[in-house]
């Protein structure tokens, strides 16, 4: 309903009732919102933001396993920053940074060493890396999760896995002597320099309510730690080519992550931010075209709002080639 003059709109866009109308006044045809097909899953709306039809469209990414996983308990909760998402998506993926800066936790700073792996396509969209960390370091405290650390004198390793789905979802998941714990995180835009990571934390221990607060308190802390050094990336928008910024194979996973953006922005899949802050600078506001925009034809001239502008796709020979795993094929190398 909308505050002016309390125009109401049905889930499909189209208005269907003007109170300043006499009853026998038809609603004009242009009088409709673009409305985008949505889905309630894992606690969460999740609405696709264009007009391609559904059998092309990316799926939403499987995490049934891990939300109906028995005895676990779920924990949901948001946190802003002032990053660009990519940054934010990339650093959720990124296992080498673990040891480093969170090394109280994930890893140990004093050996970071990250082993050899290989990325799992986990579907047309998205990947997966599974590695060994170190065991965090000794604090000087004998405390609980020290004593769930140790095992006899060889400490365990820390079972992690990092993974993504396209475009904006990550999944990181901990086996600790205890039980596994999974982070989920859907970064969301709100403009180039602001994001809201929307995260589910899943945990096999401690189920019981009365550790929530802790386990929230624990997330913001992972998410502050990330802050302080995702914050000083330069440039603060993921760049196009892969070759902007130098990758070791400890990289591989956002590598793949950049390769299927690439694929994203090669194919159009991408707005034109230059274009609207100059052509069409004037213009109070665009919007991302619904599916009713093309699969309605009588409703072609029935939009008031003009279509957000759209980059060109790249020519397909100009593509990069990607084979069955994401990689380049060898004479695109």
């Amino acid at each position: 309903v909308c505050p002016y003059h309390g125009w109401e709109f049905g889930p499909d866009g189209a208005c269907v009732r003007i109170p300043a109308n006499q009853d026998d006044v038809p609603i004009p045809k242009k009088a409709r919102v673009d409305a985008y097909p949505t889905v309630e899953k894992y606690g969460y709306i999740w609405a696709f933001l264009g007009d391609l039809p559904e059998a092309e469209r990316p799926s939403l990414p499987d995490l049934d396993d891990d939300f109906n996983a028995p005895g676990t308990r779920v924990i949901q909760g948001d946190y802003h920053w002032n990053v660009h998402y990519t940054r934010a998506v990339e650093n959720s993926m990124d296992i080498a940074h673990a040891p480093w800066v969170h090394g109280g936790a994930f890893g140990n700073r004093e050996e970071p060493q990250v082993p050899i792996f290989e990325v799992e396509k986990i579907s047309e969209w998205g990947g997966k890396a599974t590695v060994e960390l170190k065991q965090p370091g000794r604090r000087g405290k004998r405390g609980i999760w020290d004593r769930i650390y140790k095992q006899g004198s060889e400490p365990r390793p820390i079972r992690t896995s990092g993974a993504f789905f396209m475009p904006n979802v990550t999944r990181l998941e901990v086996g600790l002597p205890i039980g596994k714990m999974v982070l989920i995180v859907s970064h969301l835009p709100i403009d180039e320099e602001r994001t809201v990571s929307k995260y589910s934390l899943i945990r096999g221990f401690f189920t019981h309510p009365f550790f929530d607060k802790d386990s929230h308190k624990r997330v913001f802390k992972i998410f502050g730690e990330d802050l302080s050094v995702v914050i000083e990336q330069r440039p603060e928008l993921l760049p196009y080519d892969l070759g902007a910024e130098l990758h070791v194979r400890a990289d591989r996973l956002q590598v793949h992550y950049r390769k299927l953006r690439q694929k994203c922005l090669d194919m159009g899949w991408s707005i034109d931010s230059h274009k609207i802050q100059t052509e069409m600078a004037r213009i109070q506001a665009v919007v991302i075209p619904s599916p009713a925009r093309r699969e309605i034809p009588e409703l072609e001239k029935a939009w008031v709002m003009k279509e957000v502008p759209m980059k060109e796709p790249t020519p397909k020979k100009k593509r990069m080639a990607l084979n069955g795993e994401g990689e380049l094929d060898a004479d695109e190398r």
